[in-house]
């Protein structure tokens, strides 16, 4: 099984967008989180098995959230490079 990191970048799009939901609903923000943790494990456990989004990185739809999680493989980790709003500037995260 792959180490999986997540980069600042996307650390920062994550933290953001939980406190987002958290000023909402302190139950959509438990929802938000326990969905990306679900993602995460997915993705750790079979990372190939999601689809390309460009040469180098792939992505994973979050059911129940309008987000995506980007990531590439290295040699033995995953690198998470964005947790991105799928519908605001889907394409941002492409310099990190």
């Amino acid at each position: 099984m792959a180490n999986v990191i997540i980069c600042s970048a996307a650390e920062v799009d994550f933290t953001e967008s939980l406190k987002w939901y958290a000023e909402r609903s302190i139950e959509a923000a438990n929802d938000f989180d326990a969905e990306f943790n679900r993602a995460i494990t997915q993705i750790t456990a079979d990372p190939e098995r999601f689809p390309m989004c460009d040469a180098r990185h792939r992505y994973f739809l979050l059911r129940r959230f309008p987000f995506r999680i980007i990531f590439r493989i290295t040699n033995s980790e995953i690198l998470v490079v964005a947790v991105a709003h799928s519908s605001r500037s889907p394409d941002y995260w492409t310099s990190r």
